[in-house]
């Protein structure tokens, strides 16, 4: 009994732990988003509210909570409530089989750095993804607005076509690793960066890697593949009706999904939590090197800016950051820290590629966009894995 109560005490503090990371998380790539895309198009980006624009999340959550919620009056009232929280709950439900790090040791208790391993985490994480769909379709049809039940098609068409690329493109993987647990998915690609499934053998995955890249733009309804929001058009899409922390909800589910795709990318084809190299060859030192370098970099700048309040705030950042740097050189935490540290620098990566790709890119049609996916991504998708079981048949004789 003792034992069940600190398994269930152990699971609870885990849990809320993820959802708090997870949430603060959801709050600020929305404003890591806006200054990439600012720096891309040469503009300041926020700013004003916090130093650098950093209490804007906050400002933005106390706006869409007072913000008054409308109901219009031709809506399908259940549905039309139900959709926001099916979208977000589908959405958050995928982080609980994801693995962040190995077991660890608290105190006297050994855990996995994971909420749960399912034996079909892979499959769980397709399954809840593909009910978000509903969610999507739901507030379009609920909303009894033509544009909004448009966008609802428009996302319900496009979603459904580009799994099928991306599911394939995770069988490949899959067949190399021969296992649907993403734990043992990461462990068997441990070693160095010639280990990961993107690189490894005689069969690397980087064909695989681009179709899941590019699905995963389509399924998350990221530019160039937006049409089901076109948010910058003169009428949004599905979401058209709502407003206040509902309209808000299906923008969380959205960046919650940017961060689900991004976190398995970087387990089905990155190696997890694994080193690029061995810490022999001083893998456990990058982290202090980056923080480092960026804490000195924040001190010279404050010592040299041109603007009064830098010169407070940024020799504050940089010696937060000097003082992170030299936590990553303790023994006690390397075990746990240094994991989470390459978990995060990949999925981080992953997450700034989404970002540079809105900036950048325009909007496909959509009949360039359905035309994209069964008339080229599925083709090539089937071929990589047909050509991957062959291979893998091949040389397991």
């Amino acid at each position: 009994m003792q034992l069940l109560d600190s398994f269930i005490f152990i699971t609870i503090v885990k849990a809320a732990m993820v959802f708090a990371v997870l949430m603060t998380t959801l709050a600020y790539l929305q404003w890591v988003e806006r200054k990439v895309i600012a720096h891309v198009q040469v503009r300041p980006g926020p700013y004003r509210v916090g130093p650098h624009g950093l209490l804007q999340p906050v400002a933005d959550v106390i706006k869409l909570l007072t913000k008054e919620d409308l109901l219009p009056p031709y809506v399908n009232k259940p549905l039309y409530l139900l959709a926001p929280f099916l979208a977000m709950t589908m959405a958050l439900l995928s982080i609980s089989v994801i693995p962040f790090g190995p077991m660890v040791t608290v105190g006297p208790v050994k855990t996995w750095m994971q909420l749960t391993d399912l034996n079909i985490g892979v499959l769980f994480i397709l399954a809840t993804s593909s009910m978000g769909v509903y969610g999507i379709a739901l507030a379009g049809w609920a909303s009894n607005n033509k544009y909004a039940l448009i966008g609802g098609l428009r996302s319900s068409a496009q979603m459904i076509s580009y799994e099928l690329p991306m599911s394939l493109a995770i069988a490949a993987p899959l067949l190399i690793s021969n296992t649907l647990s993403l734990r043992q998915l990461v462990e068997r690609q441990s070693g160095s960066i010639f280990q990961w499934n993107i690189l490894h053998g005689p069969f690397p995955q980087i064909v695989s890697f681009v179709i899941f890249m590019i699905a995963a733009f389509a399924e998350t309804n990221r530019v160039p593949f937006d049409l089901p929001e076109a948010e910058n058009e003169l009428v949004a899409g599905f979401h058209t009706e709502y407003s206040s922390m509902k309209f808000a909800s299906f923008f969380m589910a959205e960046y919650s999904n940017m961060i689900t795709v991004s976190a398995l990318a970087t387990l089905l084809f990155l190696g997890g939590w694994m080193a690029p190299w061995s810490v022999a060859w001083g893998s456990s030192l990058v982290p202090t090197g980056i923080f480092a370098v960026a804490g000195i970099t924040a001190l010279y700048h404050g010592f040299h800016a041109a603007r009064k309040r830098d010169k407070l705030t940024l020799p504050v950042f940089g010696i937060i950051f000097l003082v992170v740097a030299g936590v990553f050189l303790l023994p006690v935490v390397q075990s746990w820290l240094l994991p989470l540290f390459w978990f995060a620098a990949k999925t981080g990566a992953i997450l700034f590629l989404f970002m540079w790709v809105r900036a950048t890119l325009p909007r496909f049609r959509y009949d360039q966009l359905m035309g994209f996916a069964w008339k080229f991504l599925f083709p090539v998708a089937m071929l990589n894995l047909l050509v991957t079981s062959f291979l893998v048949a091949w040389f397991a004789k």
